[in-house]
């Protein structure tokens, strides 16, 4: 399968402005998430592969979706992995640190591909290497005006800062400057999840993403 062009998942990232990471012990229920997710009107999600049979998962996600929402992979920690979900239809590529081989093989098949970065040093190899999009992590370690402060050295830089953001804090990260925020277990209610309450998470997430939108502009 081929992925969506580059600048065409960067805008559509930059559009949704929440990434929803989805990390599981269970595929079916990583499944059940994705839909609640993409049913509250979230418009870019990503998979994980410390979700077992994350592969399968990928390619029901992307039949159930039909187009309703990007889908990537995430936590690609090696080649075989990249492969996998490169087959399995992902639309961008994730990693959580900075391999500039497997870059360079992200980069090759033709999608968006999203290096994990914290330091400058990193930034700049990444950026260097072709990455049009950075992935901050862990975010909340550093905070906003961390990442603000990169774009002084590195002017025109995308961020997608993931790794402790919530709903409380992700307006601040997006006035900050991020082109979207990255969220995993703080984007839905631990006791919904718990419950298996899909209904409920897609009017809380829903709601969230409403809240978002009618933020005053900066």
């Amino acid at each position: 399968m081929t992925p969506v062009a580059a600048t065409t998942a960067l805008d559509q990232l930059a559009a949704a402005k929440v990434l929803a990471i989805i990390r599981s012990d269970d595929a079916r229920e990583a499944i059940a998430l994705a839909e609640a997710l993409a049913s509250a009107g979230v418009g870019a999600l990503e998979l994980t592969f410390t979700t077992p049979g994350v592969e399968a998962a990928l390619l029901e996600v992307k039949e159930r979706l039909a187009g309703r929402a990007l889908l990537g992979a995430g936590t690609i920690m090696t080649p075989e992995q990249l492969k996998a979900a490169a087959g399995a239809g992902a639309d961008f590529f994730v990693s959580p640190h900075l391999d500039l081989a497997l870059l360079e093989q992200m980069l090759a098949m033709g999608g968006l591909a999203v290096p994990g970065v914290l330091t400058p040093s990193e930034v700049a190899m990444a950026t260097r290497a072709g990455a049009t999009l950075l992935k901050l992590f862990p975010a909340a370690s550093v905070g906003h005006g961390y990442m603000r402060a990169l774009f002084g050295p590195f002017p025109g830089l995308r961020v997608l800062p993931t790794g402790g953001i919530s709903p409380t804090t992700a307006a601040t990260w997006l006035e900050a400057g991020a082109l979207a925020v990255g969220m995993g277990g703080e984007l839905v209610p631990a006791a919904l999840r718990r419950a298996r309450a899909w209904d409920e998470v897609t009017h809380f997430v829903s709601n969230f993403l409403k809240s978002l939108d009618e933020r005053p502009s900066a």
